[in-house]
């Protein structure tokens, strides 16, 4: 039914017509509802100046040191409002509609916007305070905000941990010659920044003398990150020194994934058994020691990194140059700074002090109390030859410390168990040597399954190596095992590897 003529509404001719009007009121409009419902706002200008404050955010100004606007309004925001984010907002020209800002005035849910002219450009920002003590009205959002930062910061102190040294240049223990050099030149190489190749066999310390250098250098705030080459198939070598920019290939993290360069930038990184460093890989490493650049996996985009490396090999590299197993211009770049990291056998001096510092480290993990070393004990550890060095050294005494009940070792405590199997007795005693392992042509068809198993494992590692001159990388090729997986059985039985030494 249509309006008669009394009903019809008058024209609102207070109402502009024009678009430009509209929102010229509209924002009017906006402005003064915020202002009367809201807790405060506050107007400030492109020179970080605050020009205008409502009368709520009046009642603020006693808390931040303010006795009324007049001191207040003029000056610079930043150095009247604690932790103020309103700086972001005019550089970035982007809002920040939510988010909690902590003064000594107090907890504040708070947005902020920026302030254009007709031009588009960015002269100044709006700051609102939504809510006065939002811990009050928003407990639960509050609570977990809480959580997630202390989960935040638990996590970054965990990385952090992780990446300190663990040990000191004092952590070399020994006051042997050899080991006195070794400390010597540790100290003098920490005060560069030149790569140091730490050369020795396997179990005689250097990855606590890399430790040792790290913490003892300009670095030591910073990064030590290690990589055991010989412990990552081959495959992802280049991922785990480079990077992965996001969506490299199927399957790779949309967000990427850093490298350890890229982690130990502006620290040290630890190259552990370089020696076993697929030559394909060699060149990118060379780049990235001359250049100090990375280019992760699948990007176009080179990061500049500071980086100082340390490596360590218990390999020949000479002889694998020579053999063209290594490339000469890597071997020359990593023989900048040489350490020379003497066997256990070279410093026998120091067995007593090595002793002692080991039996307190396995009382300390053990939970059980430290046995002491008679003197006859120390003389028959000092007369074996420490194939596995101090490695072997620690097992040999964790393995009699924990089987034996008496408080004192003697030598007659390590004469008779499976610890010091392979080790050479003592020159006063003559025990029965120990059983060998069982090898496959010793083990008839009617032993257990798993000793069948593990002696074909042993006698098939055993060919490969004396195949391959013991090269540990080209076994574990022949055996079509990756190299973990042979380091792994090595461990096991390092007689392998001596048989083939002898």
């Amino acid at each position: 039914m249509p309006l008669s003529k009394s009903q019809t509404p008058a024209p609102a001719t207070d109402i502009p017509q024009d678009v430009d009007g509209l929102l010229r009121l509209a924002a009017q409009s906006m402005f003064d509802v915020l202002a009367r419902s809201t807790e405060g706002m506050m107007v400030i200008d492109r020179g970080h100046r605050v020009v205008w404050i409502s009368d709520g955010y009046k009642r603020f100004l006693p808390a931040l040191g303010f006795n009324d606007e007049h001191e207040f309004v003029g000056r610079r925001v930043e150095d009247v409002v604690p932790n103020t984010q309103m700086l972001q907002v005019l550089e970035t020209g982007k809002p920040v509609l939510v988010d909690l800002l902590t003064n000594k005035a107090g907890t504040f849910l708070v947005s902020r916007l920026p302030l254009r002219n007709d031009a588009g450009e960015v002269i100044g920002a709006l700051g609102l305070v939504l809510l006065d003590h939002p811990e009050t009205t928003m407990q639960p959002l509050i609570q977990k905000f809480a959580r997630l930062q202390q989960e935040l910061e638990d996590t970054r102190r965990q990385l952090a941990a992780q990446r300190r040294p663990k040990y000191t240049i004092a952590s070399f223990i020994g006051a042997s010659p050899a080991a006195l050099e070794v400390k010597r030149q540790a100290r003098r190489v920490a005060q560069t920044d030149s790569t140091v190749l730490l050369l020795g066999e396997t179990g005689t310390g250097k990855e606590l003398l890399a430790h040792a250098i790290h913490s003892a250098s300009r670095r030591a705030h910073r990064p030590l990150v290690s990589v055991n080459i010989a412990a990552v198939p081959e495959t992802l070598l280049e991922a785990e020194f480079f990077g992965v920019a996001p969506g490299a290939y199927t399957g790779a993290d949309r967000k990427g994934r850093d490298g350890k360069f890229k982690l130990a930038d502006g620290g040290t990184l630890f190259l552990d058994e370089i020696g076993d460093m697929p030559l394909a890989l060699q060149s990118k490493l060379l780049r990235v020691l001359q250049e100090q650049e990375v280019e992760p996996l699948g990007s176009n985009t080179v990061m500049r990194v500071d980086v100082r490396v340390i490596a360590a090999t218990s390999r020949d590299l000479a002889a694998m140059v020579a053999a063209g197993q290594f490339r000469a211009d890597l071997y020359y770049r990593l023989n900048v700074l040489p350490i020379r990291v003497p066997a256990l056998r070279e410093r026998l001096d120091d067995i007593e002090a090595l002793a002692e510092a080991l039996g307190e480290d396995i009382a300390r993990r053990s939970g059980m109390p430290q046995k002491l070393l008679s003197p006859d004990a120390i003389e028959w550890l000092m007369q074996q030859p420490w194939p596995g060095n101090i490695r072997e050294l620690r097992n040999t005494l964790e393995q009699v410390s924990l089987m034996s009940d008496d408080m004192q070792l003697t030598a007659q405590s390590f004469q008779g168990g499976s610890a010091v199997q392979g080790l050479a007795p003592a020159a006063a005693e003559a025990p029965m040597p120990a059983p060998a392992a069982p090898s496959l042509a010793t083990v008839q068809a009617v032993a257990p399954l798993p000793e069948l198993i593990e002696a074909l494992e042993r006698d098939a590692i055993a060919r490969a190596l004396q195949a391959t001159g013991g090269n540990r990388m080209a076994a574990a090729r022949l055996l079509q095992i990756s190299r973990a997986s042979l380091y792994e059985r090595l461990a096991r039985w390092p007689e392998l590897e001596r048989s083939v030494d002898g």
